[in-house]
């Protein structure tokens, strides 16, 4: 059905060449592609599927990126590199007239801020040129999204209080380790905490709101209030929404360890000089902690990830609609070689890319998951290892 360029390698990337490669009929060719080839052909002989092929490329440059995309001529570029480099990537891809799909919005690098407007800004020129771009594929931002939308469909009338919960109940065994790359990580949980309520945007201090969460087949958990970038995107598609929130669970000892390390000025983005030479404190914190990549051989419990939401069913009844995935860090392990985390976010892209290939999810411009059919994705997502529950009118807490 058509070839797939895959930008990065680590963790999530690994996840979707695997999820790619069990899908021959429609990824009929792939190519693994990062700043370093050797990390590509380490992956590459891992799955060791015969239509998989490697290259080298700088994702902060647009001219190496289009010589890439001009040497294999892709029908679609699946995005796992870092969020900084989204636009150069999008950029490419314009030039090129190759789609495209990501997982996570775009940030600047040298300020911990995201929102979408800066990939908003290109639906216009993506339109023209006759091309397709998903954004925000993964799981939260992207299933997460896709949930509401079938609930939207199927279930509701008007909704109005929506709650994204994300828990990880894993235990990986390590003192501080995060679950993705530490520098997005630790910038996205150390800002302020944001949501929408009665048509405006209501800011919190850092993990200032928080609360005990129950989550199925794991328990109670403390949830803390975040803003996410789903939100921005979901208050706007679905108008009727009088409150968005999001949630996710950290355990003590994690939070101990990110006070210790904002105390001394190690989560700063900002250069510092050192010895003479400019360096930045979290870049250096990255080089330093736990690769992610690696947490995944003895991760131990899952994660919880789900959308709980209430308002007027289709008989114009209150009603509450919880739909949720759980997934196991061994199970993903076993099957691909990493942890949950980066399983629950590959096997979306994966099956983003699957959607536009097989004609389902087309439509020129710049779109985010929810303005799509969301009933052919769910199913290729249940039947591609992440299935999903639902329970109607159940007790929410929130």
């Amino acid at each position: 059905m058509g070839k797939v360029v895959i930008i990065g390698a680590g963790g999530v990337g690994t996840v979707v060449a695997a999820k790619c490669a069990q899908n021959p009929d429609v990824f009929t060719e792939i190519v693994i592609a990062s700043r370093t080839k050797e990390k590509c052909d380490r992956l590459a002989a891992r799955i060791g599927a015969p239509n998989i092929t490697t290259d080298q490329v700088d994702a902060n440059s647009v001219e190496q990126l289009c010589e890439l995309f001009n040497r294999h001529k892709p029908d679609i570029c699946i995005n796992v590199a870092l969020p900084y480099q989204d636009l150069t990537i999008m950029e490419a891809c314009l030039q090129c007239g190759v789609n495209y799909l990501d997982t996570a919005n775009y940030e600047p690098e040298d300020e911990a801020h995201f929102e979408y407007s800066w990939q908003w800004a290109y639906r216009e020129r993506f339109e023209k040129a006759g091309l397709t771009a998903i954004l925000g594929c993964g799981f939260d931002p992207g299933v997460s999204a896709v949930f509401v939308a079938y609930a939207a469909k199927h279930h509701f009338s008007e909704m109005r209080y929506l709650d994204i919960v994300d828990c990880n109940a894993g235990n990986h065994g390590k003192a501080f380790a995060t679950n993705f790359n530490p520098e997005i990580n630790i910038r996205e949980i150390t800002q302020k905490g944001k949501y929408w309520e009665d048509g405006k945007w209501v800011e919190t201090e850092n993990l200032e709101v928080h609360r005990p969460l129950n989550y199925p087949n794991i328990g109670e958990r403390e949830s803390y209030l975040l803003y996410h970038e789903e939100l921005e995107s979901l208050v706007i598609n679905f108008p009727t929404i009088r409150r968005a929130r999001f949630w996710m669970t950290f355990g003590q000892e994690y939070l101990t360890h990110l006070r210790v390390i904002q105390d001394i000025g190690m989560a700063r983005i900002d250069p510092v000089m050192y010895e003479g030479k400019e360096i930045v404190p979290i870049q250096f914190l990255k080089a330093v902690l736990p690769d992610p990549g690696s947490l995944g051989e003895n991760y131990t419990g899952e994660t919880s990830i789900g959308c709980r939401i209430s308002g007027l069913d289709k008989e114009g009844k209150e009603s509450t609609y919880y739909i949720y995935n759980n997934c196991s860090h061994e199970a993903a392990y076993k099957e691909t070689g990493a942890q949950a985390v980066s399983y629950t976010t590959g096997v979306p892209a994966m099956v983003g890319a699957y959607m536009f290939l097989t004609g389902k999810w087309v439509k020129p411009g710049v779109h985010n998951v929810e303005e799509f059919d969301p009933d052919p994705f769910l199913e290729k997502l249940a039947h591609s290892g992440l299935p999903w529950h639902v329970i109607v009118d159940g007790d929410l807490e929130l």
